[in-house]
């Protein structure tokens, strides 16, 4: 109970300081500023925006995929895209992801025949592909451009190194140890396993694509009104990912913005963020909530499927 307390608490402080980023960011520029700026994106930007967005949610259905798999259940890949998309969709702007994206996808895979056990390890594994994917794209970004985390987070070269060869650790010591190790992991009480190594090799894979989509996404918007290198928006978005995932704060609202408009300054790098919001968030919400009412009149005139079968 305490803890469930402090956990809010936490969440509240995260969004306070998050609004209070924003409002430092925003009132530094007039709305007409930003406006302008806004009219100035081409249209090909916003459509190569789009499709590096669409791309990202479609590695992101892969996470699902891989994940049924995990756990000897594999479902056809139109019911892993329907549930992963609709459920990121809305958890990306609900914030605290893990548990809000949760709730959507057990209410799709317990009409699959899945039980709650199963999804709750769908969505660790999920979330272990994007620990994966954030950490890979991560390290290499900090090595091909460690000036650009120097300026960032005022660590020294030495440091910024040792970081980057943490981060690119974490991967290859993944898919090492699901070559290697086959029995199940015990920690605080809770067995898992290790998937297997073809597995392990896609979750780094897709998770890393992920990011760098997310990334090619962002730096339309940026590159059309400012000279802005891929590899230093990778940073950026990776850098306010993990701090919008830590923090739980709705769709990093207010941590993109200052962190972008620490290295990009100007109305015109704000504007571009506006932009890439509604192309990677509020458009697939819209969408999202389309598709959860349209399979939820569907879903409605569907027979149940009983997670615990009577054995006859």
């Amino acid at each position: 109970m305490i803890l469930r307390y402090i956990f809010k608490a936490m969440v509240f402080i995260a969004v306070a300081i998050a609004a209070y980023l924003l409002f430092q960011t925003l009132r530094q520029y007039t709305v007409a500023q930003i406006y302008d700026a806004l009219l100035a994106i081409p249209a090909s930007n916003l459509a190569f925006s789009l499709a590096f967005a669409a791309a990202s949610y479609l590695c992101l259905s892969f996470f699902d995929a891989l994940g049924v798999r995990y756990i000897g259940k594999p479902l056809p890949l139109h019911q892993t895209m329907l549930a992963s998309f609709v459920s990121l969709s809305i958890g990306h702007n609900v914030g605290v992801a893990a548990l809000s994206s949760a709730a959507v996808r057990y209410r799709y895979y317990s009409r699959w025949g899945l039980s709650s056990a199963d999804v709750a390890l769908i969505v660790v594994f999920c979330g272990v592909t994007v620990a994966l994917g954030l950490s890979t794209l991560g390290s290499l970004a900090l090595f091909l451009r460690p000036q650009d985390a120097m300026s960032m987070t005022g660590l020294g070269p030495t440091a910024v190194m040792a970081v980057a060869a943490v981060a690119a650790l974490i991967p290859l010591c993944y898919v090492g140890l699901s070559a290697v190790l086959r029995r199940s992991i015990t920690l605080r009480g809770h067995s898992f396993r290790l998937p297997t190594l073809k597995i392990a090799a896609l979750q780094v894979l897709v998770g890393t694509m992920n990011f760098a989509f997310v990334a090619a996404s962002l730096h339309q918007m940026l590159s059309a009104l400012s000279d802005a290198n891929y590899l230093k928006v990778a940073a950026v978005s990776i850098i306010a990912n993990v701090a919008a995932i830590v923090s739980h704060i709705p769709g990093g609202i207010g941590v993109l913005e200052a962190t972008v408009s620490h290295i990009l300054p100007g109305a015109e790098a704000l504007a571009a963020v506006i932009a890439f919001r509604v192309v990677y968030y509020f458009i697939p919400l819209a969408l999202g909530l389309l598709l959860l009412g349209a399979s939820e009149v569907v879903i409605a005139d569907e027979p149940e499927l009983d997670e615990h079968p009577q054995k006859t």
